[in-house]
Formats: structure tokens, sequence, C-alpha cells
């Protein structure tokens, strides 16, 4: 063999062999938890937020894992062992009582917010929002405020409503909202009055206590127990005859007289940059807890429509979505 057609076959062959090596050699598999008690959240997580980690290099099946742990909200602790035990790298929790629960089981595991509710300041998650400092970020959805504007909406759009219930969570959860709604309602000469619920059995009961007390419409809080049953709640304040608002633009689909808050999507899209950031090396005490940015709004004509209600045109010019 002449001696350049020799180099030659040895480049081919070691260019064969590290190729070869390279191929074979699997890439690191960063692992994902997320946490819920809502099934919707873990549904719109693999919507929205898996294919957007694959555009950021992430992809499952490939170099990503990603494990989901769903339970009630009492059974949030045994919830977030569960999803420590799968050994993630950064656990993606929604809603306090989830984002809480993993906090007081681990300090160590980087956590996103998607999406927490209440001041993370507060509730001494992060040392502030521009540099949390230790092991949580994400993004503060800023329910209380919300909840507050939604209010005004509810008003605006059924102003003859003078007798308004929250539908809310048993305390502590929504205490410092159903106050602040309270303080709202009393500059529009409304009467708000409070009726608890955690879940599907409460329901009934609930609505029934606001038919025997007159109650004219409803805003139902902020909450992932209330999103994932918006079908559900939409049909009872039907039956009651009580117009609602409802914290996302999606439960306006679902039955809701009108849907009001953040962009869902957008907001899972930053998620994934959240995730795909620390799954890349920075610390989530260094990347600033964020607010929403963009907002929506849904009204359900056809809700309107059963209720015998005919909205202000302000409404539904203001509306990003009208469902007829």
């Amino acid at each position: 063999m002449r001696r350049w057609a020799f180099i030659a076959f040895l480049g081919a062959t070691a260019l064969s062999w590290y190729s070869h090596s390279y191929a074979q050699a699997p890439d690191k598999v960063h692992r994902v938890a997320v946490i819920s008690f809502s099934p919707s959240s873990i549904e719109t997580f693999r919507s929205f937020v898996v294919p957007e980690l694959a555009k950021l290099g992430f992809v499952e099946g490939r170099n990503l894992a990603v494990t989901t742990h769903i339970g009630l909200l009492e059974h949030m602790p045994e919830v977030a062992r569960e999803a420590l035990a799968a050994n993630p790298d950064v656990i993606v929790a929604t809603g306090d009582p989830a984002i809480r629960a993993v906090k007081a089981t681990s300090s160590n595991v980087p956590v996103v917010m998607s999406f927490i509710g209440v001041d993370p300041v507060g509730l001494g998650l992060a040392q502030s929002l521009a540099r949390p400092g230790g092991s949580v970020t994400g993004i503060w959805m800023l329910a209380r405020d919300l909840d507050g504007k939604r209010l005004v909406l509810l008003h605006d759009a059924v102003p003859s409503a003078r007798r308004i219930a929250i539908l809310a969570m048993r305390p502590p959860v929504h205490t410092d909202t159903i106050k602040e709604m309270q303080r709202i309602g009393q500059g529009l000469g409304l009467e708000v009055h409070a009726y608890f619920a955690n879940g599907p059995n409460d329901y009934p009961e609930a609505f029934a206590s606001m038919r025997a007390a007159r109650i004219e419409a409803v805003a139902i809080l902020a909450s992932p127990v209330f999103n994932r049953d918006a079908a559900v709640l939409s049909r009872m304040a039907l039956g009651a005859g009580l117009p609602t608002v409802c914290e996302w633009a999606s439960m306006s689909r679902d039955g809701c007289l009108i849907g009001h808050g953040p962009n869902l999507a957008a907001l899972r899209l930053r998620v994934a940059d959240y995730v795909a950031r620390i799954l890349r090396g920075t610390p989530p005490g260094d990347l600033p807890i964020e607010l929403p940015a963009k907002f929506e709004t849904a009204v359900n004509l056809r809700t309107a429509k059963q209720l015998g209600l005919i909205l202000p045109q302000t409404i539904t010019t203001r509306a990003d979505e009208v469902i007829e």
C-alpha cells in the first residue's frame, strides 16, 4: 500500500472510530419533576413547556426526563417527597401549597414557581424579587390584585348586581384576598360575602348557601383547584342563575361569563426559559422573580344569553375573545 493511501486509511479509520464513539456517547439526562394538584397544569406543561424546552436544547427522551406528580392539597407534603425521590435537577411547582411543600421538604433542589399567587418574599421563599438568593424563583401571579380587578370587571358587566359572592378556598389560603375584595366592594357600593370550598365535595353547599342569601353574581378566586373544576363550577353557577368572573380566559371557554388573567401560553414559555437556564447552570437565586406581562379577557355570550343578560358593549369591545 502506498504511503499516502496508508495515511488516508488511518485517517478514515480514526474518523470513523471518533464519529462512532461520539454518536454512542449519551447526552447527560436532565431530570425535571412537575408537581401540582391539578391535572390541567400537567397537561399545559406538556403542551407548552416541553416543546419550548426542546427548542432550547432539552429534548424529552434524549437529554430530558420529565416526571409528573399530582395529589390533593392535603397530600402535598407526600407528593413533594415523591417528586424529590425522582432526583430532579429542577422542580416545577404549581400553586402555593405545592411550592411550600417542596421548599419545606428540601432547601437544595431548584424550584421554579409556576405559579405562585401570593408574595414570595412575604412568605420567606425569596430575599427579593430582583435577586431571590435561594433555591426558589419563577413567576408571581399577583393573585390578590388581579382578583380585585376581576371584581371591578364583574361589576362593570353586571352593574345591577349588588350582592356579590366570593368563592374562596378555606382559610388561610384566600384570607388577605377576601379582605381586599371586600374593601374594593365597599368602594363600589357592593355587599361582598365569602363562601368557601376546597374541592368538588364542597361546591353544592357553597352554591346552595349563595342561593339562600340571594346572591346576584359570583367572583371565583384564583386557584389551580377552581381552574381545574371550571366546567363544574360554571354549570353550578349557571344553575343558580349567577354570572361569574374567573381567573383565566380559558375558564370562560368552560362556561364562566368572563375570564380575565395573564396569558397562559406566554407564562409557560417563561417557565421553560427558567428551567433551561437552571439546567445550564444558572443558580435559581440569581434569576429574578417575574410578574405577568401579557393579559387577556374572554367573554362567553352563550352564558350571558342563558342568564338573560345583555352585556354592556364596553365589555365585549375590550375582550380579546368573544365566545358566541
